[in-house]
């Protein structure tokens, strides 16, 4: 090959390679907001159109507007709803709102298994770590997971968890597996170091990671999540 167009090529490799590295960050950051605002926009945009129905001649009828202030209805929504709870008067309304869904039977144990996870996941206190490796898809490769329970297998009496998996780069689908209690490893993930790993595919993480520590059955993540009784 040509010297000058070796040079050429290897400079063109070198530059691209710098560019990927300068914007990947950038590209991620984008593709994370526009899915979070997307979904915002989701939730809203019904109300939205129908106010500008109500107007079919006024500026709300623009694309954009509608996009950007369902934005902002979401936002409002959910900080008012968050500031009513946070009242007595709102907690004991809110204990009636969920007393009434307990009563629709495939409504309430959708709101209710929803509910536990969003609890879980949010905790800060130092028992409720839940990151956790398990054996995925093969022996010898292991997936990020969280514990969300764990409870006893009817015939053996051995302890079990429940385990999401989450997908790398969009973790809003995940898998959820059942093993073993033994079959689950320990982390020192918090979870928000966790999530930065499953959305940056592994490019954003810890120097170190507790990978080959297994846990014992009644021990570890047991002690932290009693076993529920048979």
């Amino acid at each position: 090959m040509d010297p000058v167009l070796a040079r050429t090529l290897r400079s063109l490799q070198r530059n691209i390679l710098a560019g990927i590295i300068t914007c990947g960050p950038l590209i991620v950051t984008y593709l994370i907001f526009s899915f979070v605002l997307g979904l915002l926009a989701t939730v809203g945009l019904p109300i939205v159109k129908l106010f500008a129905a109500m107007f079919p001649d006024g500026w709300l009828n623009a694309p954009w507007l509608q996009y950007t202030f369902s934005i902002v209805l979401t936002l409002v929504v959910l900080f008012v709803v968050g500031r009513v709870t946070s009242q007595v008067v709102g907690r004991q309304a809110f204990r009636f709102f969920e007393t009434s869904l307990e009563r629709l039977p495939v409504v309430a144990k959708i709101y209710s298994s929803v509910r536990q996870l969003l609890n879980s996941m949010m905790s800060k206190g130092e028992t409720s770590q839940r990151v956790v490796l398990v054996e995925f898809p093969m022996p010898g490769q292991k997936a990020v997971g969280f514990l969300t329970r764990t409870f006893n297998d009817s015939l053996t009496g051995l302890p079990l968890a429940a385990v999401l998996l989450p997908n790398a780069i969009n973790p809003t689908s995940a898998l959820l597996q059942l093993m073993p209690l033994d079959r689950v490893t320990e982390t020192d993930l918090t979870m928000e170091q966790a999530m930065s790993l499953l959305m940056t595919g592994g490019a954003v993480g810890p120097d170190t990671l507790r990978f080959s520590a297994p846990v014992e059955a009644g021990e570890g993540l047991a002690e932290s999540h009693p076993i529920l009784p048979r």
